[in-house]
């Protein structure tokens, strides 16, 4: 069996399904360290521009939806995210027309699964993201999502801030959006140490007090709470922070 280690980029990834499109047994994947059979032989794999538009372009005369999808699935935390998505190409690329809605096909239900995972994340955190307001006036707010989203959350964040300056931080993969008001770039970011402004202490303060109040023990709040938010996201509230 071939296996097809990319470099964890979109192009890198199709560039991996160029190379192993017509291989009956092989497997693509960004993880370096995978399981290896006795029968194994790795290809690594660099990004190759042309190759990866060829498939793109492929992809695209087929369903013009497909590469937006896929780019949303590769930011998945599944070990298998780049087998599901190669296994989906092929499928769209036997019948040459969409293959979204054909849940008889394993291939596209895998596929699906994991697209709905990470859509619905970005949507819940557009939502439950906390920022908290810095010493110098940023609005600082950290997280450690399932999957690799700050990138796709970014666009939202800077229509709905405008001219405030915030950073978003993934605490897991270190990585962090940075907004100026203007414009957001991506970068590395390692260990943050966040002074808070008055503002923001106060609040906290007083945020900390009234979910003391409202939450009776004999009768607490934990049930609605998982409801409306997971409880992977809670060492981010306030409310929970000590």
């Amino acid at each position: 069996m071939k296996i097809f280690i990319c470099d964890g980029t979109l192009d890198g990834f199709f560039t991996a399904v160029f190379e192993a499109f017509n291989i009956s047994d092989c497997i693509i994947t960004s993880n370096s360290e995978v399981q290896l059979s006795l029968d194994s032989e790795i290809v690594r794999i660099e990004a190759d521009y042309t190759k990866s538009e060829r498939v793109k372009t492929a992809i695209n005369r087929a369903d013009r939806e497909a590469l937006a999808d896929i780019a949303f699935v590769l930011r998945s935390c599944d070990s298998l995210k780049e087998q599901t998505a190669f296994e989906y190409i092929k499928a769209l690329m036997k019948k040459k027309a969409p293959v979204k809605n054909a849940y008889n096909l394993p291939e596209v239900v895998d596929f699906n699964d994991i697209l709905y995972k990470v859509t619905g994340e970005i949507h819940r955190l557009k939502g439950l993201l906390r920022f908290m307001e810095s010493a110098n006036g940023a609005f600082y707010a950290p997280y450690s999502p399932d999957n690799d989203i700050t990138e796709l959350l970014m666009p939202h964040f800077a229509e709905r801030f405008k001219s405030e300056r915030f950073v978003i931080h993934d605490l897991k993969r270190k990585l962090a959006g940075m907004y100026n008001g203007h414009e957001w770039i991506m970068g590395y970011a390692g260990e943050a140490e966040i002074y808070l402004s008055e503002y923001e202490r106060t609040f906290e303060t007083l945020w900390k007090k009234y979910y003391r109040s409202i939450n009776v023990t004999e009768r607490p709040h934990e049930k609605q709470m998982k409801g409306s938010m997971p409880v992977r996201y809670w060492k981010f509230l306030p409310e929970k922070r000590d």
